[in-house]
């Protein structure tokens, strides 16, 4: 359901909670877990999803993407795990590309198993690809773009087709790209997934996850996420609330910044590869600038061999090692190390996951600043 004011008008007013006895131009948190049952229209109860907080936040998660409804998680696996098992059963398939969230991959490797789902992970993220791996039985195709750590990007659009093509259920993980950059249910996929741990909190303080899609997909997914038991506590949502007035302005800085560096390094006679989809090399640069409206804050890089990738995430003075990404300040990890870690050596091999590989997460500082803190960090490993 499109909405057509601004990116930082929705961020700002869409689903707003009335303060209507102070008129205050701040959301009022209700932090009750205890609500009247009779004599009401809607019984709250925070496992369902319906407080006042939980109810305003969805509205805004809805407008950002152009849903229709939207649920609110404690994290973003929570979202993803969520959302996969209200559309599998026993005896279903899903398909999944090969560059994938570590989390979610390890979610179908070591669980799937136990409730009779089956999946492939296709040998590529093309349309080709993926259709190759649809069987009779196959119910979800599930995609990742930008994907993480390597910024690969997918066909939105060709993905969508091919989901109603062979009448599966599309879902996404939009977190990369974030609602400013990307809206996927515009380009015809029928669910959005989100950590909202990252761009939409954005300041390395919040754990949230949220699933956008048409009114029956998101019933169903809340048939089962009331089971599950994995909503988030009103104060975070009212923090998370908060934290999203900003994020058109905040992700757009990290656009500029990351593309900016991203040039930057492309230059360093230190660094060997560098995985921008802004970077009119990339592979999918045409595809990313065709359905992105812009490249992101993330990116992934490698310096050259003789560099001691540990040395230099140390020598860092202004960029922090953290295991998280999209923060307001800049940061940076190794995936082999921490995203992609419970992938097998074999397995990030396969994705092209390099010891070296450095995921990037561009914030908001002076592009200058950050600039001389990689600068000095390369030097002093020489």
């Amino acid at each position: 359901m499109s909405d057509s004011k601004g990116i930082n008008t929705i961020c700002t007013h869409a689903g707003e909670l009335e303060d209507t006895q102070f008129k205050g131009a701040v959301s009022p948190l209700y932090m009750a877990t205890s609500y009247a049952f009779e004599d009401v229209e809607t019984k709250r109860y925070p496992r369902y999803f319906n407080t006042p907080n939980q109810v305003a936040l969805a509205k805004k998660m809805a407008a950002l993407e152009h849903g229709e409804a939207a649920l609110i998680f404690g994290s973003g696996m929570a979202a993803v795990s969520t959302s996969l098992m209200a559309f599998l059963k026993s005896g279903d398939h899903v398909v999944f590309p090969d560059a994938l969230y570590g989390g979610t991959s390890n979610l179908a490797v070591e669980e799937f198993a136990k409730f009779g789902i089956e999946y492939t992970f296709a040998k590529d993220s093309s349309i080709a690809s993926l259709e190759s791996e649809i069987k009779e039985n196959t119910k979800v195709i599930y995609i990742e773009t930008p994907s993480n750590p390597l910024l690969k990007i997918t066909d939105i659009e060709g993905v969508a087709g091919l989901a109603k093509k062979h009448g599966l259920v599309s879902m996404i993980d939009n977190t990369f790209a974030s609602p400013v950059n990307q809206n996927p249910l515009d380009m015809g996929i029928d669910i959005v997934l989100h950590s909202a741990t990252k761009y939409m909190g954005g300041h390395s303080d919040i754990l949230a996850g949220t699933a956008i899609s048409s009114e029956a997909h998101i019933d169903r997914i809340f048939q089962m996420a009331k089971n599950f038991g994995g909503n988030l506590s009103d104060y975070t949502v009212w923090l998370l609330e908060r934290s999203i007035k900003t994020m058109g302005l905040r992700v757009k800085a990290q656009n500029s910044n990351a593309m900016q560096l991203a040039e930057f390094l492309t230059t360093h006679s230190s660094v060997a590869n560098v995985y921008y989809p802004g970077l009119k090399d990339h592979p999918d640069h045409e595809l990313a600038a065709k359905q992105m409206s812009g490249f992101g804050g993330m990116m992934s890089f490698e310096l050259n061999a003789e560099i001691d990738v540990q040395h230099f995430m140390k020598s860092l003075k202004l960029i922090k090692p953290s295991m998280s990404l999209a923060g307001v300040e800049s940061t940076i990890l190794l995936p082999s190390k921490t995203s992609h870690g419970l992938l097998t050596e074999e397995e990030r091999a396969q994705q092209g996951i390099k010891d070296n590989l450095l995921r990037f997460s561009v914030g908001i500082e002076e592009f200058e600043d950050i600039k001389k803190d990689l600068e000095q960090a390369i030097a002093n490993t020489k």
